[in-house]
């Protein structure tokens, strides 16, 4: 794959963040450095010349803390601390700095909602000590639990221990809620923040990010309620202006994890003196359709304009359906209440669209998030039933497949022992057999691959030169709009080819325009005009 022919240095400018190019690393599944399939820090820093040369400008990591990975990480037992199977702080710690040698900064994940119930906080709690504060403990009605939230992996949200007291958690049991009236609760996520920024982080991503307030009367649930019980409570904007103080002593950056349909309530999340920027999963969750991909963009756009906070685009994440197999699809939108095994896909297809929805994210005026693997075109996986270990899927009764086939190992040598992911043992997901044809080495050396589509179209971003998005007329089922004088990106979704505007030179393409130089359906390309 070859070194970066430069290291960049990380731009110093305070809004570096404001277009970026960010790729999700799950450490987990990223490369094994040391051979026993499970993915590590030392696997990272030994690819941090191919993420260099990908020219991301950072890297937001899942969590790589002290866990039981009862739901990949995201039940945290000690947030100071790196899992032994990932390796040590230390080790951390030459990582942010290496990266930061080559112009890339590092973002970490914060997961204020819960815990592990590993977590000593927890331990001490079901011992009865004075930690149940900080937890939400309450008796039940009976045999039944103190009120009827629904768990967001299925099932109840309580579980009961055996004196008889029920605590709360909003995902799976081994994930007790925090209660965030507590002060203790407060305090400690600040000193983490610290922590985590005095190693050199330049950033924190904030899981469910619009979660952790609840009503102290944890009352029963309504469809239509509001507020909402536990979902977007106003008590939460206090907690994140008390957290944008500390961001700002060091210069860091926050983006939040905000599943929400009011558009005026997710902007709040964004005013200036809270958060910096949050996911746009309006975009993420978009079929493949013109009108409503247009829509979405508008929409995104429109709601940070208030707040002068800059639109962030995503695909595809590790809970999501990886964007080739979704785009290859019938229904290629996303949501996960439709997750089911054996849903027919046409991957040629979904690659043609994956390569032309990375044009248009590229080309979008903010952010821009890349989860590992989508620059290689991965697909999501088959995992055998005997190998799921998402939550997700037990949860619902084994009818959701779970999140686990967009979280395989990552193929990089196509003719190592599994894919070059990890030398010795198998990884903790099996790799389908026919990854080999999607390694890294082997795209490297592939002029039309996606990889290179990827290095290519990041490495011409600077082309639109953050100007506003305008759009331009254009058939129906065409997207066409320009961000800097002279450079347009037009994106065919229609059934049949469409005529490029006039242009002195094709700067990328995702496809081969058709003989008569048109562009074909499910292409992209960028134009200098």
């Amino acid at each position: 794959m070859g070194q970066p022919t430069h290291a960049r240095k990380p731009r110093e400018a305070q809004d570096w963040w404001r277009d970026a190019v960010i790729y999700q690393v799950y450490v987990r599944s990223f490369a094994d450095g040391d051979g026993d399939g499970t993915g590590d820090l030392a696997g990272v820093r030994a690819r941090l010349p191919y993420l260099a040369e990908l020219g991301v400008d950072a890297l937001w990591f899942t969590p790589w803390y002290v866990s039981p990975m009862k739901d990949g990480g995201y039940d945290v037992a000690d947030y100071r601390a790196i899992d032994p199977a990932f390796g040590t702080l230390a080790e951390a710690e030459k990582l942010i700095a290496e990266a930061h040698g080559l112009g890339i900064r590092t973002i970490v994940d914060i997961v204020p909602n819960h815990v592990s119930d590993q977590h000593p906080w927890f331990r001490a709690a079901i011992e009865g000590g004075p930690e149940r504060d900080l937890f939400h403990f309450r008796t039940g009605r009976g045999a039944l639990p103190p009120n009827d939230w629904r768990s967001q992996f299925g099932g109840p949200a309580w579980t009961r221990l055996p004196d008889g007291t029920w605590y709360l958690h909003l995902f799976a049991p081994e994930q007790p809620d925090l209660d965030w009236a507590h002060p203790a609760v407060r305090r400690e996520h600040e000193d983490i923040l610290r922590f985590w920024f005095d190693r050199g982080v330049a950033g924190v991503r904030i899981d469910s990010a619009a979660l952790l307030a609840k009503d102290p009367r944890l009352p029963d649930f309504t469809e239509g309620q509001d507020p909402h019980p536990y979902i977007d409570r106003d008590e939460l904007h206090d907690i994140y202006r008390s957290w944008r103080a500390i961001a700002d002593e060091y210069g860091g950056v926050f983006v939040g994890e905000v599943w929400l349909p009011d558009t005026e309530r997710f902007a709040r999340y964004l005013r200036p003196d809270e958060l910096h920027t949050a996911f746009n999963f309006s975009f993420m969750t978009c079929p493949w359709d013109a009108a409503r991909l247009r829509a979405a963009i508008d929409e995104t756009l429109a709601e940070h304009a208030p707040v002068g906070a800059p639109a962030t685009w995503v695909l595809c994440n590790h809970d999501v359906t990886r964007t080739v197999t979704r785009y290859g699809r019938a229904d290629t939108g996303f949501d996960f209440a439709t997750k089911a095994f054996g849903t027919p896909t046409d991957l040629a297809l979904g690659t043609r669209r994956a390569r032309a929805a990375a044009l248009l994210s590229l080309a979008l005026p903010g952010a821009v998030y890349v989860y590992q693997g989508e620059e290689l075109g991965l697909p999501e996986a088959d995992i055998p039933l005997d190998r799921v270990q998402d939550p997700m899927h037990a949860r619902s009764g084994g009818t959701d497949p779970g999140r686990d086939g967009c979280r395989v190992p990552l193929p990089w040598a196509a003719d190592a022992p599994h894919a070059g992911f990890g030398s010795r043992e198998e990884p903790w997901l099996p790799q389908p057999v026919d990854w080999a044809a999607y390694a890294a080495d082997r795209q490297a050396a592939d002029p039309t691959s996606m990889l290179a589509l990827y290095r290519r179209a990041i490495a011409l971003r600077p082309v639109f030169a953050g100007g506003p998005l305008t759009w331009l007329p254009a058939p129906d089922g065409v997207l066409a709009f320009t961000r800097a004088p002279g450079v347009t990106c037009v994106v065919n979704l229609a059934a049949t080819p469409a005529e490029l505007p006039a242009h002195t030179e094709i700067l990328v393409a995702s496809g081969s325009l058709d003989t008569d130089g048109r562009l074909p359906k499910d292409t992209a390309v960028w134009l200098r005009a």
